[in-house]
């Protein structure tokens, strides 16, 4: 079998139906834990969902009274979330390094790991210095993520295939994904090798996350101005039922998950 490499296309985020289709969250349980947070901690109405993706969660957060900008890199999830998400206001940017206006909004979310493809610490930094710069004084960040931590000893995770599949308009994806750490970079890495059978050749995508811990987050953090309120391991708000009443997630003994609630205390 010959297997085509590429890095310029993701058969997910390139196709934002297939994303959906693969990873549903009918109950919009992202979302709503998002929702939940600001609402605990007295966050303003104006919110910036940075890495938005699909657009589902912003849609989400849209329709419980905030006002709404989301951004993505992506194009083609952008132009999906304005046709299928509407409310927010999609504008593209780079997590990395953004400028949407200077103490424009009251609270910054960041789900699904989308703080992750900060590489490195500079890509961090930047990440973070635009948060600074977006967020009016008291402002909230407010994150969900991979926990680095979770991954420590956990070899039975890497090295072998696991494979996993799903059917969208009749079509069967089917997906291999091998993951290794990087542990110089300090990278999770992934190769996901994707087959269908509407005859499309195969296809090998390469991606990485930063296997960024708890106390270096806290850390980070607190170098550019925010304090933490709030930092939780567990599972994450789409593999399980949503916390009532606000409740945020509580510690667990071996959580895949990373939660951060921060309030900008300086510029």
């Amino acid at each position: 079998m010959t297997i085509e490499s590429t890095t310029s296309e993701n058969l997910l985020t390139d196709k934002p139906e297939l994303y959906e289709a693969r990873f549903p969250d009918p109950e919009r349980r992202a979302g709503r834990w998002a929702a939940d947070c600001l609402l605990r901690y007295g966050a303003g109405p104006r919110v910036l969902d940075i890495g938005c993706g699909t657009g589902r969660d912003a849609a989400y957060l849209h329709g419980a009274g905030r006002t709404v900008v989301a951004a993505d890199l992506s194009e083609a999830m952008l132009s999906y979330a304005r046709v299928h998400h509407p409310g927010p206001t999609y504008v593209p940017a780079d997590l990395t390094g953004f400028d949407l206006g200077r103490a424009a909004f009251d609270a910054v979310v960041c789900l699904d790991s989308s703080l992750l493809y900060c590489h490195t610490n500079e890509q961090l930094d930047g990440f973070l210095a635009s948060c600074r710069r977006a967020l009016a004084p008291g402002g909230l960040l407010v994150a969900e993520m991979r926990n680095g931590a979770y991954f420590l000893g956990r070899t039975d995770l890497l090295h072998t295939p696991a494979r996993s599949g799903f059917t969208w308009q009749g079509t069967t994806y089917r997906s291999t994904t091998t993951l290794t750490v990087d542990r110089t970079a300090q990278l999770l890495r992934r190769v996901r090798v994707w087959t269908s059978d509407d005859g499309s050749p195969p296809v090998a995508q390469r991606s990485a996350w930063r296997l960024l811990f708890p106390q270096e987050l806290r850390y980070a953090l607190a170098a550019h101005g925010f304090e933490v309120l709030a930092l939780h391991d567990g599972p994450g708000p789409r593999t399980t039922p949503r916390w009532q009443d606000g409740d945020l997630p509580g510690e667990t003994a071996d959580a895949d998950r990373l939660h951060v609630i921060a309030r900008l205390t300086g510029h």
